[in-house]
Formats: C-alpha cells, sequence, structure tokens
C-alpha cells in the first residue's frame, strides 16, 4: 500500500526531500508555516535547481498546506510516516501539531539539524521516533517555492542520507526509508544514530555559526587563515565533548574525528592534515564562492537561528563532562549579539 506522507517544515531540506519524493510517486503533503512558500508551490510548483540538469525540475504533484488547513487531515487517511523538518527550536509544536493524525502503526522521523529525537519522543513516544541525518546536502530555500541544491550530489563518494532508529537495530521500516530517500541521494541504514548526529553536530558546529556571525560564504571561511583555525577549534572542541559522552564518531565529510581533535590542540601534522581538507573541500564545490550554511541564510532572512541548540548545546554538555569548550562559548554569545542587532556581520568579530 501506498504511504502516506507529511513532511512537516516545506523548508530548503523539507522542501528537497518531500518534493523529491513526490516527483518519485509517493503520496507528500508538505505543510509550512510561511503562507507565501506554500501559495508559490500551489501556483507554479516547487522548482529546484542543482549542479546537474538532472536535478532541475518543477515538482507538481505534491500536495500542499497551510498550518491553518492541518485539522482537514482529520477528513483524510491517517499519516504512515512524519517528517518533522522544522528548526530545532520548533521541534515539540510541530510534533504535536501532528502527533493526532498519526496511523496506528505511523512514525515520526526527526530530519533536522540537532538532537531532537529525544524531544519528538517525549511527545510521541520513543517506538514511533526514528531520525535521518543529512549529510552534507546543502540545500537552500532562496525564495518562495524556490529550492537549490549547492554541493554536488554524494553517490558513491558520500553517504548523505543515514536512517537509524533510537535503539541502533536496522528494522523493516528503517529498511524502508533508506528505500524511499535512495531515490533522492545516496542513502543507508546506521546502527549508530547517535554517533551520526554528533559528529554532524561537529560539522555543524563548525561552519553554521561561523559564518553568520562574518556573513562570509564556505569558501571565503576555509580561505581566511585565523577563521579556519577557528572553525578547527570549534570541531575540536566538539569531538572531545563527544568522545566523553560516548558515541561512537564517524568522519566529518574527509576528516577523522581524532585528527581534527588533535589539530585544534596544536598538533602540527594534524593541523596541516585537516587544512589541507579545507582548502581541498572548498574548491571542488563549484558554488562555494555563494553558498551559505543554514544558519547564514537564517540570518541573512531576519530569522532566530539554531545556535542555541548547537554551539550552545555543546558548551552545555561540555560543562556536563567537564570539557571545555571555550571557542563555541564565544560563538554562541557574538551570534546572539549579532542576531539581536548589538553586532554587525564582519570576519573581525572571531579573527582575534
Amino acid at each position: 500500500m501506498t504511504k502516506r506522507i507529511a513532511m512537516v517544515g516545506a523548508g530548503a531540506l523539507g522542501g528537497y526531500v518531500g518534493g523529491w519524493l513526490a516527483h518519485g510517486g509517493h503520496d507528500v503533503t508538505l505543510i509550512d508555516m510561511w503562507p507565501e512558500n506554500i501559495e508559490a508551490i500551489r501556483s507554479r510548483g516547487l522548482e529546484f535547481d542543482g549542479l546537474s540538469e538532472a536535478e532541475k525540475i518543477t515538482v507538481k504533484s505534491a500536495k500542499t498546506m497551510h498550518l491553518t488547513e492541518v485539522q482537514s487531515l482529520a477528513k483524510q487517511a491517517p499519516i504512515d510516516i512524519a517528517f518533522v523538518s522544522v528548526k530545532s527550536y520548533d521541534t515539540e509544536w510541530a510534533t504535536t501539531l501532528i502527533k493526532p493524525y498519526l496511523a496506528a502503526g505511523g512514525f515520526v522521523v526527526s530530519l533536522q539539524n540537532c538532537l531532537n529525537e529525544e524531544k519528538i519522543a517525549a511527545i510521541v513516544g520513543w517506538g514511533k521516533t526514528l531520525g535521518v541525518v543529512a549529510s552534507v546536502i546543502s540545500v537552500e530555500l532562496y525564495e518562495p517555492g524556490r529550492i537549490r541544491r549547492m554541493a554536488p550530489k554524494g553517490g558513491e563518494q558520500h553517504t548523505v542520507f543515514r536512517v537509524g532508529e533510537v535503539h541502533g537495530i536496522v528494522t523493516p521500516r528503517v529498511e524502508q526509508l533508506v528505500g524511499m530517500l535512495a531515490q533522492i541521494d545516496s542513502s543507508k541504514p546506521t546502527t549508530n544514530l547517535w554517533g551520526e548526529r554528533w559528529s554532524k553536530l561537529c560539522q555543524n558546529g563548525m561552519a553554521n555559526g561561523v559564518a553568520a556571525a562574518t556573513g562570509m560564504s564556505g569558501k571565503a571561511l576555509d580561505a581566511h587563515a585565523a577563521i579556519r583555525r577557528f572553525s578547527i577549534k570549534l570541531g575540536g572542541e566538539a569531538v572531545r565533548v563527544g568522545q566523553a559522552l560516548g558515541y561512537q564518531l564517524v568522519k566529518l565529510g574527509k576528516m577523522e574525528p581524532e585528527r581534527l581533535a588533535l589539530a585544534s590542540e596544536g598538533n602540527a601534522d594534524a593541523l596541516a592534515e585537516i587544512e589541507q581538507i579545507m582548502h581541498a573541500r572548498a574548491s571542488a564545490n563549484p558554488r562555494a564562492d555563494i553558498q551559505r550554511p543554514s544558519m547564514a541564510q537564517d540570518m541573512r532572512k531576519g530569522r532566530r537561528t539554531e545556535i542555541a541548540l548547537m554551539n550552545g548545546y555543546i558548551v552545555e554538555k561540555g560543562k556536563l563532562v567537564g570539557i571545555a569548550t571555550p571557542a563555541h562559548e564565544k560563538i554562541t554569545d557574538v551570534v546572539t549579539r549579532v542576531e539581536r542587532g548589538e553586532l554587525k556581520p564582519g570576519a573581525e568579530l572571531l579573527a582575534e
């Protein structure tokens, strides 16, 4: 039977995944809190752009709903799979919103940055909670109803979607999700959801807040020596906290977690290795000069950032396990002040 899918949050990632699933023939309803976005999709379809011609399509098969229309789901068949793809600070209300419309065997999937599975489980139960880590996907909702991918597809070189149960067992529903997402990009089951999540948090913690604080593109960040070293400090601190928490960390792109931590602590060989990887990464992406992480996109749009739930979360967990995180404390403070209008974005905020 065809599964009914709801995307609670049809922004960059939710819109991208939901749109491509609809294009693949799945029954998808996009639910979003931005009225202009839903109206644009209804009027002209969901337009995709990417680095290949095959990625430049318009999807008109996805159903749409404003938040005010969600109550009409009560008159429809229940939802089998609900992807929560909102900002982390909106997780609880978004999960509560969709809970009444889940099928008896339905479940909720966190398709987000940060670690939100516990919040979702508190509302629907652990047995109805799964996670999908989207690694190095780099999508941007740059206009209502228009999403572009700023990084090449992973293919055989890099697995983008990592799907897991919170208990680590590869279940039939995990395999089902892997198959669905494989229609979009490379996908695999993981028995290490928490390690994957923390590793993605390390990556996000290195770039998101830094881009938001400086206004710089990914390429410019990697090219700026002082900012690059600061990002490495952020990565190393996050790795050490994750290790102390007992997570089994995976590679951060092409960076080995332990090498990143050593680089942040002054190991010359490790530092040279990590900096070389960062330089190569910027050079390999043809859109690196305009690509910006999600938090920098939020800053430019005047939206609330996830800084407290990303770098601030690392600070909180660092205190729990006795690991100092001065770089994360710094970036959390700076981004918060930029967000409030107390500081203007610029490299000088972090270059010291």
